[in-house]
């Protein structure tokens, strides 16, 4: 499974989004830091559902750490998070 399906299919089951979107932004980076041949190195999510509302963004950003586990977090260098209840 490609890495933005890994995402994708791991925050549906997370928190049942209204919204889910994952951009794989690894060939604008090429040059840069944490660039792979192949790409799924930078992912941009915009993510809404429910369960959000009324937390901090620091609060949202680590529930999407952890429903995404820390193995596919450490494959991916750079996860740009736009997340909203």
């Amino acid at each position: 499974m490609r890495t933005a399906e890994e995402i994708r299919a791991r925050l549906a089951a997370a928190f049942a989004p209204a919204w889910l979107e994952v951009v794989d932004e690894s060939e604008r980076h090429r040059g840069h830091a944490g660039y792979r041949e192949g790409g799924e190195s930078h992912f941009r999510v915009t993510i809404r559902a429910p369960v959000f509302a009324g937390m901090g963004r620091v609060e949202r950003h680590r529930a999407i750490h952890a429903a995404l586990g820390p193995e596919l977090v450490a494959r991916v260098h750079a996860l740009a998070l736009d997340v909203a209840g």
